[in-house]
């Protein structure tokens, strides 16, 4: 499959299947080595994915430092984007503020120092439980562009109103949004307002954090530090997790044969005209060989869309959130 392009002042080719790297040792996904990550990172690499998507509280910066040893000597082949500005936490435990450009401006260096390299290809603000302080990242993330530090910046959100802010005058590059057979309401407002203004979309969640590789059921229990246990015993949760087991009964059967529901859900996300690239976890090399693979396997045909139409309409998914 060919690459896509995005970024204003700096064109970035990249594959339409990437790698998320957050679910690292020290993360909220339960136990995992070093090493296992590390050959993730290799397998997709050798199978043509370019993309590599962290964020400095991914491990508490573990997962940054992985992918700068991954990296070394050959930083050419990579292009990275990590994020910034999500309860973040200093050396004394305190929250960083980011009330100042100075104090952003510090801790994407340190960033930087933990990736081993002298500049980011994208920078995203980090916006989940916070809305963040908007003209210090906008202002702060122009001058790491025109410094050289970062070749594309935006923001990774669901909100359409913050990404009107962070576009304000036209020069956000990317958005990073939620977006799964499960979850289907950028379609609504994100994924056109992207189309319409030029702005690269990268898909976090493809696979709905593990539910559409079809491998739980009502009697999985997640370990101990994996967020995800919150799916069977928190109330609302449990019940949202029940549901989602539902649909993902029901796509079962509009799956080929030849392929997984995982690799089924990517191509799912990637067929969207508007979106640049998707970045699925990838745990060790089996997940990365699979979730790459499906670069060979193409967009979903009218038919097959059509029969994810017929489950999961346009711009319908979840009631709550499952995390």
């Amino acid at each position: 499959m060919s690459h896509r392009v995005f970024g204003k002042k700096a064109e970035l080719k990249i594959q339409p299947v990437g790698t998320g790297l957050w679910a690292v040792p020290g993360s909220q996904w339960g136990p995992a080595e070093d090493q296992t990550t590390l050959e993730a990172i290799e397998t997709a690499l050798e199978a043509g994915c370019n993309f590599f998507d962290t964020a400095d509280v991914y491990g508490g910066g573990h997962s940054e430092e992985l992918l700068g040893s991954a990296m070394k000597g050959r930083r050419d082949k990579f292009v990275v984007a990590s994020k910034i500005g999500w309860l973040n936490y200093n050396e004394e435990g305190n929250r960083t503020k980011y009330d100042t450009i100075e104090i952003l401006k510090t801790d994407v260096e340190a960033a930087l120092k933990r990736l081993k390299t002298d500049y980011l290809d994208v920078l995203q603000c980090h916006v989940f439980y916070e809305e963040p302080n908007t003209p210090i990242f906008i202002d702060g993330f122009r001058q790491l562009q025109s410094e050289g530090k970062i070749k594309a910046w935006g923001v990774s959100t669901s909100d359409p109103s913050l990404l009107k802010v962070f576009n304000r005058d036209g020069d956000c590059d990317v958005l990073q949004v939620d977006y799964s057979i499960l979850n289907r309401t950028a379609e609504v407002d994100l994924l056109p307002y992207c189309a319409e203004n030029n702005i690269g979309v990268i898909v976090r969640g493809p696979i709905a954090m593990g539910l559409l590789a079809d491998k739980f059921d009502r009697q999985t229990r997640f370990p101990d530090g994996d967020f995800r246990q919150a799916w069977t015993t928190d109330s609302k949760q449990r019940l949202q997790f029940a549901e989602d087991l539902k649909t993902v009964e029901r796509l079962r059967s509009v799956v080929p044969a030849d392929q997984s529901m995982a690799q089924f859900a990517l191509r799912f996300a990637y067929s969207h005209p508007a979106i640049t690239t998707i970045i699925p976890g990838a745990r060790n090399a089996t997940q990365a060989a699979a979730n790459t693979a499906t670069l060979q396997m193409g967009v979903l045909s009218t038919d097959e869309l059509n029969a994810c139409e017929a489950i999961v309409p346009f711009g319908g998914g979840r009631k709550i959130w499952p995390a």
